[in-house]
């Protein structure tokens, strides 16, 4: 150890402008992290972030020494590992998309918790509709101008308050398809990956954003497991056991994944290409949740194979085996 100090803020790309060009510089991708990437490597530096769960193995005091000395410590050991993976720096212009998705999310989270609350405030006074927001927003404006029924006059403000709140979280994820529908029409990827059954402009935006470069994994099966749509294994002695899929990586992700799987799946018989047919035999044998997981882990690695070669995706490809590959039993 050469040194071992705290720094502020402000004093910190100081510090670092004296440390020799190359110099590997390790931190933690958290908020801000891909921020001080960018500006250490603009300064010259190998500045690389590793994912939390790759350090806290590293912290040589466990859970209950977690603190900033030991966590420096934690990180800078994982980064001497040299089968290590390091996180690539997001650029500008994906880092401002992924703004976009994040914000679409929360909007509808709060359009969820406003939609709930008019129902809550209607039950009060007697008022219950069918839990479908298009009927809510139908019969809204009438409900509130019936004088008929024993709505508080007050709380007939309250509920128009409501209601217009409600049409302008609306109006602002409006606003996000917009971008996201943007961001396809500029983007040749985006348009590449919207093309996979079950992948629409929503999802192809937010892998795109999200990976960036699709060269950084090995293989398709390699990204799928980054997306945690691969089973957990906890064998021993040869023997394989196999569990739920892990969920690492993104949960936006994963969850847009697979919920675009699922609409896949249940529409698939009307579809004749060798995916759909695929999906609905193993959908057949083990039930739609496993065909829709596997349809998403087959999106993924498809996904991976369109970006990193360069071309469209064709629904009745046929994967050719590998060379020296058994032949298929008849």
């Amino acid at each position: 150890m050469v040194t071992n100090r705290t720094l502020k803020r402000e004093k910190f790309l100081a510090w670092c402008a004296e440390l020799p060009a190359g110099c590997l510089v390790a931190m933690e991708a958290c908020s801000g992290a891909h921020h001080w990437c960018r500006q250490l490597r603009a300064r010259g530096l190998d500045a690389r972030m590793i994912a939390g769960q790759f350090v806290a193995p590293y912290r040589i005091q466990g859970k209950n020494g977690k603190n900033d000395a030991n966590d420096a410590a934690a990180v800078c050991e994982a980064a001497s590992r040299p089968h290590m993976n390091f996180v690539l720096p997001k650029t500008l212009t994906q880092q401002g998309m992924l703004c976009v998705h994040r914000l679409r999310e929360a909007l509808k989270q709060e359009r969820s918790g406003c939609i709930n609350r008019i129902r809550g405030l209607l039950a009060e006074f007697g008022i219950v509709l069918p839990q479908t927001p298009a009927v809510l927003r139908r019969h809204l404006s009438e409900i509130v101008e019936d004088a008929s029924n024993d709505i508080a006059s007050m709380a007939r403000l309250v509920l128009q308050r409501a209601q217009e709140h409600w049409q302008e979280l609306e109006a602002h994820i409006q606003w996000c398809d917009e971008r996201v529908a943007a961001h396809r029409k500029d983007d040749e990827q985006v348009q590449r990956a919207a093309e996979l059954k079950g992948v629409g402009a929503l999802t192809a935006s937010a892998v795109v954003a999200t990976v960036g470069d699709f060269k950084q994994f090995k293989n398709g099966a390699q990204f799928g497991a980054w997306l945690g749509l691969t089973p957990k294994q906890n064998s021993s002695g040869g023997k394989n056991n196999l569990g739920n899929i892990t969920k690492r990586g993104s949960n936006y992700l994963r969850t847009l994944l697979i919920q675009g799987a699922k609409a896949a799946v249940f529409v698939g018989k009307r579809n004749d290409d060798p995916i759909s047919q695929w999906v609905q035999r193993l959908r057949e044998r083990g039930g739609w949740q496993k065909a829709v997981v596997a349809l998403a882990n087959k999106n993924a690695r498809i996904l991976w194979a369109v970006m990193t070669g360069n071309k469209r995706y064709d629904a009745h490809h046929v994967s050719a085996p590998p060379v020296g590959a058994m032949p298929a039993a008849t």
